[in-house]
Order: C-alpha cells, then sequence, then structure tokens
C-alpha cells in the first residue's frame, strides 16, 4: 500500500511517462504542465479552433462543437466514468451540430481518423 504522502508522487512520475511516450513514440508535441494555470481545461479551445478552422470548419460550427464538447465533459448529473464515455463517443464518432435552425445537422469530426497525422 502506498502511503497517502507519495500519491502525488507517484502519480507525477506515471504522467511522466506517459508524456515521455506521447512525445518520443507518438510524436505528440508536448503543451506543458499546465496544472497551476488560471482557468485551466482539459480542453484547449484555441489549439482545438485551429485544428478544426484548418480542416475546413467555420467558426460557427467550431463553437457549438465546443460547446457540446465542453458541456459533455463538464455535465455535473452524470459520472465522471459516464462522462469520459460521452466524451470517448464525441472525439471517435464526431459531434453533430447545426449551424443554422432548421438545417440539417452536421458532424464535426474531432480526430481525422484517416489521416491520423493530422
Amino acid at each position: 500500500m502506498i502511503p497517502m504522502n507519495n500519491i502525488g508522487q507517484v502519480e507525477r512520475a506515471t504522467q511522466n511517462r506517459i508524456v515521455a511516450l506521447f512525445r518520443g513514440q507518438l510524436k505528440y508535441t508536448y503543451l506543458g504542465n499546465r496544472e497551476e494555470r488560471a482557468d485551466n481545461s482539459n480542453i484547449e479551445d484555441i489549439e482545438v479552433s485551429k485544428y478544426l478552422s484548418s480542416c475546413g470548419y467555420n467558426d460557427t460550427l467550431i463553437a457549438c462543437a465546443l460547446d457540446k464538447l465542453r458541456a459533455t465533459a463538464n455535465n455535473y448529473s452524470e459520472s465522471l466514468y459516464t462522462n469520459n464515455q460521452n466524451v470517448y463517443k464525441l472525439l471517435r464518432y464526431g459531434i453533430g451540430v447545426v449551424e443554422n435552425a432548421g438545417e440539417n445537422n452536421q458532424q464535426v469530426q474531432m480526430i481525422d481518423w484517416k489521416n491520423l497525422d493530422r
């Protein structure tokens, strides 16, 4: 059993190994440790908006998709486990949004599964 005062150290060591995996083997860009940042969030609106814009989505679709993603991630009437499952579904299958009233639903793909280098 791990003493309570070592839990943070063990968690940090695990996070460091995951960061090394993502940076080294998967070639992800590390944005840094952001735990002490004001308005810290697990959803980086600016980075996601840049990416979605580069995929051809307009500002309205991006804003609607981010709103749905945030609402799903921060749904306080559900458990963390359920929220994580629901966020995964949005990331995996896309987020259905309507740009203007009366128009058809459009899928905003948060991850380009056919071109994972993106």
